[in-house]
């Protein structure tokens, strides 16, 4: 009997499916008529041939024949992985990673997700590239780059600058790609209540599908200091959202930045710290002292980022990617910065108890103010600044064959440049009307990447601003890598040529405030550079040098005011890394070498040395591991830059030179699972040996010794 049923349901059904029914439908009919089920799968659907039916259909879209519906249930396409031409196999299939967009090209910048404890102990962020920046004291606060060639040549808002290692832009801001959803927080602490450095960071992200993800980053860093009137906060935010699919990719992004620094100025003497010994380091005289000086810096900023593939060969809907095919993008980015700084004090004198020596060897004192001018207000100051930029691009990207072919892309844009500035003028200072300033800059730019297998890479760039406020402006750019493998462990040799010439920043040319005002007409900056790296990453070897002719280079003189330098100035920077690794034991090294034709122009040390040495070894296999031991940095005596708060810019010191001391920490860091976990003492030879000249940025004394516990827990479930 059941044979003739199923027999006369293949019957009723070939009149309209006999070219598509196949086993698995006959499987599905047969199941559906023994559960009171159609063949469109509806419930209360009835074969009007079953006995007990009455023949009559219950299901309202039943066939009006009484001849059962055909099947019309598609086959469900396998679940996709990642779509996205910007991604790889290899990077698909990582559980988690992250990645930050070029602000210009159509490319990103892959990174894993840092978990180890390669880093963990360096607990302040300016510390984690190379030999790291020096800092006018603890965490949060301002710091430059050690190595020349590494600071940022941007003219955008520059009083910001030396808060680069803390704050979020455009394109440090990362995106995610998570399998699972995934938070990370992160929390460190150290010295007492009154003098505690904190850091509290959170991350959560989490993919809506494979292609599209959203994410939260919130960082709290802060110092009340060792010393008087040096506390800084510094709160980061950042959301982003990110969709990169087969053919239409978006990033898009809001961050917020907040700086709260109190200014100290400086110790009154270099004396204060390294011929006199204080009950507290608290009680170092500062020249800002009783001033009340305080920077406050607040950023607002968004960008979109969009692209829309078209590829010039059939697709699938099984491909995953067009990164194989010839195809043509075009895209847009649209970007939103704002910043500004409030910078208040009031007047104040400090007295510096050793400011020369009398011939019989006693010294003389002397009483003195940190700023010599007070051109509105001789009695407090209130300079306000504001900068905002918006810029808008058009970009063309071809892709010849596929996306890591010898010729992979070919990039093209023109984009536009809306300035405005605000600041107080003598006219307004009292009223509080601020004097805005617009302009506009028009730019193109385009560039070629390639690479052949992964033997050779390599790219050309080329970016000009033909007219408008940076009217003439340039930068040409080439590079390319060649590596070599062996036992596939690889050798890279790249090299990388730069020409530019470069406005000077509109706060270079025009400034007013209480305490300093010009009005500069310089000239453009130009600079050639040159860099040969020699990386082996699978023995910790790295090699480099950098070369750079610097052109009417401007810079901050002693007087805090910037010059142009009338001529050029040749800067050589030599890098090696060797990590050593023998059964557990690592021995790290890091040093830098540079040399300037003239320290006026750009001060550099001789030396720079960053060493690290440690135990690494599992407590329990594959629970818990540890590390164990001492990181050093180092630097020879030169004339080392100032700070000034006022500007919120590093000048150039012909008074003090300082060095050769040794900044030693010692770290107990461990993984258990996934707990990060950091013990830590701080500058622990501060008072046992060395020439107390543990300054980084003239008259900024760093930290003391201070003990640090730290915890950083990843969720993933």
């Amino acid at each position: 009997m059941r044979a003739v049923l199923i027999a006369t349901l293949v019957i009723a059904m070939g009149a309209s499916v006999s070219a598509q029914i196949d086993a698995r439908s006959l499987m599905n009919a047969q199941r559906q008529g023994q559960q009171g089920l159609g063949a469109n799968g509806l419930p209360g659907m009835t074969d009007p041939s079953q006995p007990g039916t009455g023949g009559q259909p219950t299901d309202p879209n039943a066939n009006p024949t009484g001849g059962e519906q055909a099947d019309t249930t598609k086959k469900k396409k396998p679940r996709k992985p990642l779509e996205s031409y910007f991604f790889s196999d290899s990077i698909r299939a990582l559980q988690n990673f992250q990645w930050h967009i070029d602000r210009e090209y159509n490319t990103v910048k892959v990174e894993p997700i840092d978990t180890t404890l390669n880093v963990w102990r360096l607990d302040y962020p300016h510390y984690h590239k190379r030999l790291g920046n020096n800092s006018v004291g603890g965490l949060g606060q301002a710091s430059t780059e050690v190595n020349y060639f590494e600071r940022n040549r941007s003219r955008e808002f520059t009083f910001s600058q030396p808060y680069d290692a803390y704050t979020y832009n455009t394109e440090n801001v990362p995106f995610y790609n998570m399998k699972h959803p995934y938070i990370w927080m992160t929390y460190l602490e150290s010295g007492q209540k009154r003098y505690r450095e904190e850091h509290f960071e959170i991350m959560a992200s989490q993919n809506i599908n494979p292609s599209t993800s959203v994410s939260l980053n919130f960082r709290s860093r802060g110092s009340r200091s060792r010393y008087d009137v040096s506390r800084v906060k510094d709160n980061n935010f950042a959301g982003t959202v990110a969709h990169t699919g087969k053919r239409y990719s978006v990033f898009a992004g809001y961050t917020r930045n907040r700086i709260e620094q109190q200014e100290s100025g400086g110790v009154v003497g270099d004396w204060a710290i390294t011929d006199t010994i204080f009950e507290m380091p608290s009680g170092v005289p500062m020249r800002l002292a009783k001033a009340e000086a305080k920077n406050s810096y607040r950023n607002n900023a968004f960008f979109i980022k969009q692209s829309f593939g078209i590829p010039f060969a059939r697709m699938t809907d099984y491909d995953f990617s067009m990164a194989d095919l010839p195809a043509i993008y075009v895209g847009h980015t649209f970007e939103y910065n704002a910043w500004d700084k409030v910078y208040v004090d009031k007047y104040s004198t400090y007295r510096d108890e050793r400011y020369e020596r009398n011939p019989n060897g006693t010294f003389k004192s002397h009483t003195d103010t940190y700023y010599k001018d007070w051109y509105y207000n001789p009695e407090k100051t209130r300079d306000s600044t504001y900068e905002r930029i918006i810029t808008n691009r058009l970009f063309v990207q071809a892709q010849p064959w596929n996306r890591d072919g010898v010729v992979g892309t070919l990039d093209g844009g023109v984009g536009i440049d809306v300035h405005t500035y605000s600041q107080f003028s003598q006219g307004d200072y009292l009223s509080g009307k601020l004097k805005k300033e617009n302009k506009t800059s028009w730019f193109a730019y385009a560039g070629v990447q390639g690479k052949i297998r992964k033997y050779v890479d390599w790219g050309a760039n080329f970016k000009i601003y033909p007219s408008g406020y940076r009217g003439g402006d340039y930068d040409i750019g080439a590079r390319i890598a060649l590596s070599a493998f062996i036992k596939d462990k690889p050798l890279t040799l790249s090299g990388s040529f730069s020409e530019s010439m470069t406005s000077p920043s509109y706060w270079q040319n025009n400034w007013t405030s209480n305490h300093y005002r010009w009005n500069n007409d310089f000239k453009k900056e130009g600079e050639t550079r040159f860099n040969v790296a020699f990386t082996v990453p699978d023995y910790g070897v790295e090699l480099g040098f950098w070369q750079g002719i610097l052109r009417d280079k401007i810079y901050y003189g002693p007087d805090c005011k910037p010059v142009q330098h009338d001529g050029t100035v040749s800067v050589t920077s030599i890098y090696a890394r060797k990590d050593f690794s023998i059964k557990g034991v690592h021995l790290n090294h890091r040093v830098l070498v540079q040399l300037t034709s003239n320290r006026h122009v750009v001060p550099v040390p001789l030396v720079s040395a960053f060493l690290s040495y440690y135990y690494e070894f599992w407590v329990k296999r594959d629970v818990l591991r540890m590390q164990v031991g001492v990181d050093g940095r180092f630097n020879t005596r030169y004339y080392m830059q100032g700070y000034n708060p006022a500007l919120s810019v590093f000048y150039n010191q012909n008074e003090t030179e300082l060095g050769n001391y040794p900044y030693l920490d010692a770290f107990i860091s461990a993984k258990w699972k996934r707990m990060r976990i950091l013990l830590k003492y701080q500058h622990w030879n501060y008072g046992l040996f060395g020439n107390q000249e543990y300054f980084a940025i003239a008259r900024y004394p760093l930290n003391p010794g201070m003990f640090k516990i730290g915890i950083s827990w990843t969720f993933y479930d």
